[in-house]
């Protein structure tokens, strides 16, 4: 099958760099590269609960498993847990039950499978461990509403800080004070049993309490904090979640609490690990990396139009560059289009640059999706070129009514430059790169 003439010059070419940067930097985080490393013998004469929540949880249970197989030989009555996933990012597993379940908004298959995995960890004896796998996701993959909070209700919440512009940050502050399992409280349901918590990161700084909403660790943030972050987002609460946030008894163990004196934590894959894979492979390509950092924050848009500032400004001084970045950005929606902030700034990134030769970019989510309706097929972001608004113009394609309405992913989809990897089972937060090319 011919490929369309801007695929097959240059263009074609630095495209094909950007997807091999993109799966440089996925492959470096699968669990099968980090997890064998920092699993731990099993204890002497108790049992290993395995409870594993988020994208890369499948992943890490399969790596787990065959580990304590054939590492130990671990007899399967010595093994137990329950592990939550999105759906779709479900895998095969021999001893451990994989749950699919919703995600970014919860559901009832999450709500169900969390109660078990608290039920696990309640039954734990002080000889157990109880293995924690931790990825990005787990916040809505493990829900279990506090007080007389029901599922709808913390549905409703949730999809009403997706849409407000709230950090990640700013969404797990408000999630752990509205919850059984979140802010440390899994830990003190454990206690006293041994817990090690493996994580793969996908939050800026690599902050321990925000992966997967910290349900092992201490929780830094107050209910004074929850309260203020609804009321500047302009978040609705039902009674229930207003009570929740004013009880001072519900607030989340801190620093300091028993819980977590025999708790470990620890990070086996990070952000900046995989930002360094892929500056390395661009440089293997024989572009420049320039690396702003694996933890961006801000509008989509916004960042785009400096990003696009940086890219003109290299191209205008003749160097051959890739413009490296990770972290995670926003989109305040006020439109009704489909799209997530991979494909917003992407968009905005073409419009920025207007069609200014030699430079292409593309912008993806490693786990696999960005935005969406929660569905396995979703794209994970999208690539654009010097032809994008050309192929745009001749479609009938407005890209700033697009964008205006947060209508990235039709607008990709007509130009079939969505990037659709698929579930990569693994999750490190974004990777955007812009290629600058001398030529």
């Amino acid at each position: 099958m011919a490929h369309p003439a801007y695929l097959s010059g240059p263009v074609g070419a630095r495209r094909a760099v950007l997807e091999a940067v993109f799966e440089a930097a996925v492959a470096a985080a699968h669990p099968r590269l980090c997890l064998p490393q920092h699993l731990p013998p099993p204890p002497a004469n108790g049992r290993i609960i395995l409870l594993a929540a988020g994208k890369a949880a499948a992943s890490m249970t399969v790596v787990a498993e065959e580990f304590y197989e054939s590492e130990y030989r671990l007899p399967r009555e010595r093994m137990t847990g329950i592990a939550v996933t999105r759906h779709g990012y479900g895998q095969p597993t021999q001893r451990i039950e994989i749950v699919e379940a919703g995600h970014p908004v919860p559901d009832a298959a999450g709500l169900a499978a969390t109660e078990r995995a608290l039920a696990l960890a309640a039954g734990a004896h002080k000889e157990d461990l109880v293995l924690v796998l931790l990825s990005g996701g787990g916040s809505a993959n493990w829900i279990a509403p506090a007080g007389n909070l029901t599922l709808a209700e913390k549905q409703a919440i949730t999809r009403a800080l997706l849409r407000s512009g709230a950090s990640i940050d700013e969404i797990n502050a408000v999630r752990k004070h509205l919850s059984r399992i979140k802010g440390g409280r899994l830990a003190r349901c454990a206690a006293p049993a041994t817990i090690l918590t493996l994580a793969i990161s996908d939050v800026p700084r690599d902050d321990p309490s925000t992966i997967a909403s910290g349900p092992t660790v201490p929780d830094p943030t107050t209910l004074a904090e929850a309260r203020a972050i609804v009321a500047r987002r302009g978040v609705p609460l039902t009674a229930s979640a207003a009570a929740l946030l004013d009880d001072p008894a519900n607030e989340s163990p801190k620093a300091g609490d028993p819980a977590f004196a025999r708790s470990r934590f620890e990070i086996i894959a990070r952000p900046a690990d995989s930002i360094a894979i892929a500056a390395r492979t661009a440089r293997e390509n024989g572009y420049e990396p320039i690396v702003l950092g694996a933890d961006l924050e801000g509008e989509a848009r916004e960042i785009a139009a400096n990003h696009a500032r940086q890219a003109l400004a290299l191209r205008e001084a003749g160097r051959r560059a890739a413009i490296i970045s990770g972290g995670e950005l926003t989109v305040t929606l006020k439109g009704k289009g489909r799209g997530g902030p991979n494909q917003e700034y992407a968009l905005a990134l073409a419009l920025a640059l207007d069609g200014a030769a030699g430079i292409c970019a593309l912008a993806g989510d490693t786990d696999g999706t960005d935005g969406g309706g929660g569905a396995a097929s979703d794209p994970a972001g999208a690539i654009i070129d010097e032809t994008t608004l050309a192929r745009a113009c001749s479609l009938g394609l407005d890209p700033a009514a697009s964008l205006a309405d947060n209508d990235s992913t039709r607008f990709f989809e007509a130009l079939g430059d969505l990037l659709l990897p698929g579930p990569t089972r693994t999750n490190v937060n974004d990777c955007r790169v812009i290629l600058v090319d001398d030529r």
